[in-house]
């Protein structure tokens, strides 16, 4: 009987650990209908996981990108939440990366692992601890790190470990062009619907983006990506280049997103500064500004002149034209609750200017300093969004070691872009990479004036890799080639 089952079975070991791997899917699949719990798959999980670390786990790091553009948001107890499929895959891509450097410790440069970009992020990442231990609600902080922590290491180490030649970036970014032109088909179908009203965009994005700037956000960090793979492939995969930077064309002007449309023209012209070499003077000038417009707003509580008047304050949902001139008039409300979040920020880190309130704490800490003067007809805020500014956020929830680092973060990227720029020979690939990334960074940033976005997995997820990209054009540009 025993001869006669081992018969049945298969002689291959990769054939008999395939369909162990298909009897554990099985029976936890079974197991957690009949339970009707998803915690009879854990098994399964891991041995694919497991799996994936002892064998060949760049399937799964292409497979997140495949999926990342309907990765949705679901809540978890404890006021939490998790994005899925993307943070469970960036859960076992964390262990696939570190089990891989620990068994193959020469797999990156030191040079890479020792760059600027890097100790900065890992200065960034030591100080939200620093943070966390005074914070306001340590469970959300440490769930902050502990996302913070899936999100370096697969996009920053897995990226560096994976991507290893300008190839490797076109079918990267096309992995996740494929997902985000197929959100913009079906948007367009469901948007159609209405019109294409700039009412209803909010609604037609569901359930992909929790909103249109998320939306518009992922089409336009993809532009630069299908404008240089256009000049960098040829054939089919051209004109699939060409059809897809259409199509994301098309999404972004129908979102009606004033930041996304506007960091298009930024980014061109943060092309030109690079080119002049420019960007040190430009830093500096953004610098100058943004201290001489704190003194003026601090002094005398200048800020409270600029308070909205409430009556007047209001939401153009039925005519983005006049959606913009209220912009302009200080009479949207979105515009003008942005700044009731902007002067609460402040406050917050006036009262906790070394440690701030603790990552990922804004929301509801806030409440308790904002001013009544900018309150507008939507600050009940039920959405529980945040400061919509990137930098307001970092400085109130890590004080001011927190922004300095991440601002040091930044003017080390736009400089190191530049200097790559006249470091590349014009009309090759790492001179297109290099462009692809940094002006895909540049329109990231650029957002993180009005949303706060870097934790989000459809952008956040590009913010590393454009960070790590550079390092690896450093990498090409010295003419070093890193083998897998």
């Amino acid at each position: 009987m025993n001869q006669r089952l081992a018969s049945l079975l298969p002689q291959d070991p990769a054939q008999r650990l395939f369909l162990g791997l298909v009897v554990m899917l099985l029976t936890g699949g079974a197991t957690a209908l009949l339970l009707e719990t998803p915690l009879a798959l854990v098994p399964a999980a891991l041995a694919v996981g497991l799996l994936m670390v002892l064998t060949e786990w760049r399937t799964l790091y292409y497979l997140l990108f495949l999926t990342l553009a309907f990765s949705r948001e679901m809540p978890l107890p404890g006021g939490l939440s998790m994005d899925v499929p993307s943070e469970p895959l960036l859960l076992v891509l964390t262990g696939c990366v570190l089990a891989t450097l620990l068994m193959r410790r020469d797999n990156l440069p030191r040079r890479e692992l020792g760059h600027p970009l890097v100790i900065i992020l890992l200065l960034m990442l030591f100080w939200s601890v620093v943070s966390t231990m005074f914070s306001v609600d340590t469970t959300k902080s440490v769930k902050y790190l502990l996302a913070k922590t899936w999100y370096l290491v697969p996009f920053g180490l897995g990226t560096l470990l994976l991507v290893r030649r300008p190839a490797d970036v076109w079918r990267l970014a096309g992995l996740y062009a494929i997902g985000a032109c197929l959100t913009v088909l079906i948007t367009a179908a469901k948007h159609a619907a209405h019109g294409f009203s700039f009412e209803a965009i909010n609604e037609a994005v569901h359930p992909f983006y929790r909103n249109h700037v998320i939306y518009a956000t992922v089409l336009a960090l993809l532009l630069p990506f299908a404008l240089y793979s256009i000049r960098s492939t040829r054939g089919a995969e051209k004109t699939a280049w060409w059809v897809a930077l259409c199509i994301l064309l098309f999404g972004l002007i129908t979102s009606y997103t004033r930041a996304s449309v506007l960091s298009l023209p930024v980014a061109g012209l943060f092309y030109y500064v690079v080119r002049l070499r420019q960007t040190r003077l430009v830093l500096l000038g953004a610098l100058v500004a943004v201290l001489a417009g704190s003194t003026y707003f601090l002094s005398q509580n200048n800020y409270m002149l600029y308070a909205p008047n409430f009556e007047k304050t209001v939401f153009n949902g039925e005519n983005f034209e006049k959606h913009l001139e209220a912009t302009y008039k200080l009479q949207d409300v979105s515009g003008m609750e942005r700044v009731y979040r902007w002067v609460a920020a402040g406050r917050m880190a006036a009262a906790k200017p070394l440690v701030g309130s603790g990552p990922s704490t804004f929301y509801p800490e806030y409440k308790r300093y904002t001013v009544r003067s900018f309150r507008t007809y939507v600050s009940e805020n039920p959405e529980k969004s945040t400061t919509h500014n990137y930098f307001l956020l970092v400085l109130a929830e890590q004080g001011f070691p927190g922004v300095v680092l991440f601002m040091v973060l930044l003017g080390a990227a736009l400089i190191t872009i530049e200097t790559l720029y006249h470091r590349t020979q014009p009309g090759t690939q790492p001179r297109y990479v290099l462009l692809a990334c940094g002006l895909s960074f540049v329109i990231i940033v650029f957002h993180l004036l009005l949303n706060e976005l870097v934790e989000v997995d459809k952008i956040g997820s590009f913010f590393f890799i454009n960070l790590f990209m550079l390092i690896r054009v450093g990498s090409w540009a010295k003419g070093e080639v890193v083998k897998w």
